[in-house]
């Protein structure tokens, strides 16, 4: 007996001693991955991560420890890429094994449910959605398509600075996402008040809200751990789900009922309903359209609040645009998208903002479908793949002194970045603002578009300068640091707000603001409806 209870006893002892080793083996990395720091048991690099401006501490990392290491997050494997090289070589010329995303049960299963296309799994039914966008922001149907509404959206932009300068924060939102809100339902955002678009912007700060507050997707125990003990975190996602789909159903409803009483308009949500053979779901055409409408709105806001504050804190630069915007346009019009080729310091600011303060500085993460080993070493099926966009954006190799503003960088890179993307010479790529790979940027025609318009119209317009207290005399200087001077928290990053004054550069120009907005009113914005009927 005595025998036999210490054969249990050594059998029972082996088997927690197994498992205590698998345990603590979670989180620890294999000799044959990519360089990192060190880590801890179970945990792995989690401590190391900060929660605010993380890009900032993988960029430091990278200096350390080259343009791929990876961090281990609980059994995960994250690999950072801050490698122009090594981002052309995983994410476009192997696409085929790393377009994928990684888990996201939050936000892709109870929320989402696979019709969230920022979420969605690679395979058919991704491929089926990207097919979609792709024939509805090609570079043709953009041109095509989509111009006149945005010279009028811009001229509208123009009307609101000069008549409501104080309020400039909220005048580049309600221009991206009221070009958005026609393109996808065929109904504008008259106002900074919309009460759609607030909406809108509501729904999504608690989408990201609750995705960011339980790390399930590493430890995915823990959606058997009772949820209270994570802030009833299954309950409020599904209650975030019902907000979203509460939002978009109310717009695609719109454009139901509207076809029913005038017939068909050329909108997004018009066309995907006369396709029969996509058979969206109302659920899957909401999301798809909300991932739109979030993707196209933010971005082009934040691009447009970076290119002001650094027009207020380099004013240089902006003295450059407009000597040469003043040569070819004159003051009886604005510019529009057919300068763009006269205008290439224009474009040069476009991108230089998109370098110097990227609206995604981590990009959207992909995920291997298979082992790959690069410069050997191994990224392990199932890797979640992160491209540095800051860390490429901020590398002195390419971009001495980075976080100084200055678009003489691009002097000599003023094509259209789909020239740059679809070119094999990495070296000489303009950015990495629209991602990189098969889930590029769908919308990057009218997103670059949309800048360009804006910037050029705002350039022409007015002068920004340094807002001076009339009782004080003390000069308001913008916060452009990066970690006091922007909010990372949302989808995008956002400049916080600061003081300029704005000031018409004529009274000619003034006059012709207005009536361009008149022409706009009268020959746009009359084929779009005002609002939503909620």
């Amino acid at each position: 007996m005595v025998g036999l209870s210490s054969i249990i006893a050594v059998t029972l002892m082996s088997i927690l001693a197994g498992l205590l080793y698998l345990l603590l083996s979670i989180g620890s990395r294999d000799s044959r991955l990519p360089p990192g720091p060190a880590t801890v048991p179970i945990l792995g690099n989690i401590l190391q991560i900060p929660r605010e401006q993380p890009f900032l501490k993988f960029t430091e990392l990278a200096k350390i420890y080259g343009g791929l290491f990876t961090l281990k997050v609980g059994p995960s494997t994250i690999a950072f890429i801050t490698d122009r090289k090594m981002a052309r070589e995983i994410f476009d010329q192997k696409s085929s094994i790393s377009s994928n995303r990684p888990p996201s049960y939050v936000a892709n299963d109870l929320i989402g449910e696979h019709d969230q296309p920022l979420f969605m799994p690679y395979g058919p039914r991704w491929r089926e959605t990207r097919k979609v966008f792709h024939q509805n922001f090609m570079e043709s149907v953009v041109e095509n398509d989509y111009m006149k509404l945005v010279h009028a959206e811009g001229a509208q932009m123009l009307r609101d600075f000069m008549l409501d300068s104080e309020h400039y924060m909220d005048h580049p939102q309600r221009f991206g996402n009221s070009i958005m809100m026609c393109i996808i339902f065929g109904v504008r955002a008259p106002s900074v008040g919309t009460s759609y678009m607030h909406r809108i912007f509501d729904a999504l700060e608690q989408f990201v809200e609750i995705v960011r507050i339980v790390p399930v997707d590493v430890f995915p125990f823990l959606k058997y751990v009772p949820e209270s003990l994570f802030g009833n975190w299954i309950s409020r996602a599904k209650e975030v789900k019902r907000i979203m789909l509460d939002t978009y159903t109310v717009s695609v409803d719109h454009v139901k009922n509207r076809r029913k009483r005038v017939g068909v308009r050329n909108s997004f949500v018009d066309r995907l309903l006369d396709d029969k053979k996509l058979g969206f779901t109302d659920q899957r055409l909401g999301f798809t359209a909300g991932a739109l409408m979030a993707a196209g709105s933010d971005t082009t806001a934040s691009m447009i609040m970076c290119f002001l504050q650094a027009m207020v804190k380099w004013p240089e630069f902006a003295r450059r645009a407009q000597k040469q915007i003043d040569a070819i346009v004159g003051e009886d019009r604005s510019p529009t998208w057919d300068d763009f080729k006269d205008l290439p310091y224009v474009m040069a600011i476009v991108k230089e903002c998109i370098r110097w303060r990227p609206a995604t500085p981590l990009g959207i993460p992909h995920c291997l479908d298979e082992d790959y080993w690069v410069d050997g070493k191994l990224l392990p099926k199932g890797t979640t793949l992160t491209l540095n966009v800051w860390g490429l954006h901020h590398d002195e190799k390419y971009f001495p002194d980075p976080d100084t503003f200055n678009p003489e960088r691009y002097r000599d890179k003023t094509l259209l970045s789909a020239h740059y993307v679809n070119s094999s010479d990495y070296a000489n790529r303009d950015h990495y603002g629209y991602g990189a790979g098969r889930r590029i940027c769908p919308g990057l025609h009218l997103a670059e578009r949309n800048m360009f318009v804006a910037m050029a119209k705002l350039l022409w317009a007015f002068d920004f300068e340094k807002f001076i207290d009339p009782v004080t005399g003390e000069v308001a200087e913008p916060d452009s640091d990066i970690v006091t001077g922007y909010n990372s928290d949302g989808l995008v990053m956002l400049a916080n707000p600061f003081k300029m004054t704005v000031t018409p550069r004529s009274e000619a120009r003034r006059e012709t603001i207005m009536r361009e907005f008149a022409h706009a009113e009268g020959e746009v914005f009359a084929k779009y409806d005002e609002k939503i009927d909620e």
